[in-house]
Formats: C-alpha cells, structure tokens, sequence
C-alpha cells in the first residue's frame, strides 16, 4: 500500500470521526442542560421568592409563561384570573362573583367567601399552563397569599403560602368562569 493511498482514505475517515463527535457532544448537551426557566409575558416579574418579608405577597398582576401565552384561550384566562385575584385583593364579592361559576356561587355565600378571605392578599401570579380536557379548562397557576394565621388552611396555618393549584374552567354563555375544585391536591410552601 502507497502512502498516497492511505493518505486518501484517512482524511474521509478524520472528517467522519470529528463529525461523529461532535454531533455527539451536541447531543449530549442537548439530553443533559437542564430545562430552561419558563418566559413570563409580559415582561419580568419578581417571584415571591425573591421578596423580602414585608414586600410579600407581590404585585397582583397575574403574569403567564409563553406556553400559557401561546394557548388560544389564553387571554381570556388572563383576564379572569386577574379579576379572580383583584377581587381577592380587594374584597369585592361581586367582582369575584363576576368571574366565578355557577357551581361555585352555588357553594359559596357572600357571607363565607367574605370570611375566607377576610384578610388574605395575593400576588406574585403566574400561569404556568392551560389544559384543554372537553368542554373545560384546566389552569395550573402559583401564587403567593398572605393571610392571619387564624385565616390560613388549618392544615398549614401560615401567614405566608406559596401555592400552585389547578383550577378548573368552564365556559358559561361563552365566557371562561372559575369552577369548583376538582379534588386535585394543591401544592403549598411556606415563604
């Protein structure tokens, strides 16, 4: 064998190795890197998280990650969820009741709802994803509250609670409203 013929088949095989590895490393930094921070739209938000005590629970704009964004209810959801959550802020069963379904009037009074959230503030809002189950809405959202001990769950009596909870939607004269809890069992933290 000539040395011209073994230069001509080590450059192909050099070039096939290098391509082979580095497609790999590629691979591999793609399998390995951990997942990406999801966006939030619009803008950045602070998170709870990063409040100091006194700045808790956050500002109550209800915020979305481009997942949520890209959904084709997305908007509407956004804007219930902002009443739902002003409402809270604010005491107003009526703006509450506004965006709530019949089913959940149904099962909270004027009186309790008032007593529920007696003291409770939400904020740092964020809506991770909607899931479109037939003819409803799924919405995993986290928040911030802050509330009295004595308003807090008697599960986890806190005066600050991070949470991510699902809440389902169902469309009622062509409008997204806030249902009963389906049972599914929110997650929550103390801050």
């Amino acid at each position: 064998m000539t040395t011209t013929s073994t230069q001509r088949w080590l450059i192909p095989a050099l070039i096939v190795v290098v391509s082979l590895t580095v497609g790999g490393g590629l691979l591999a930094r793609e399998l390995y890197s951990p997942p990406p921070e999801p966006p939030i739209v619009p803008g950045a938000v602070a998170t709870s998280g990063s409040l100091t005590p006194e700045e808790q629970p956050g500002g109550d704009e209800v915020f979305v990650t481009a997942d949520a964004a890209a959904h084709p209810d997305g908007d509407n959801v956004r804007g219930a969820l902002q009443i739902y959550f002003r409402s809270i802020n604010q005491k107003n069963f009526d703006l509450w009741a506004s965006v709530a379904a019949a089913e959940r009037l149904r099962h909270k009074s004027r009186v309790d709802w008032q007593n529920d959230y007696k003291s409770t503030k939400d904020g740092s809002i964020l809506i991770y994803r909607i899931e479109a189950p037939v003819g409803s809405l799924r919405v995993l959202v986290g928040f911030t509250s802050t509330q009295a001990i004595e308003s807090a769950p008697p599960d986890f009596p806190e005066p600050c609670i991070r949470w991510r909870v699902v809440l389902p939607m169902v469309n009622e004269n062509g409008t997204w409203k806030i249902d009963q809890a389906d049972g599914s069992t929110p997650e929550k933290e103390k801050c």
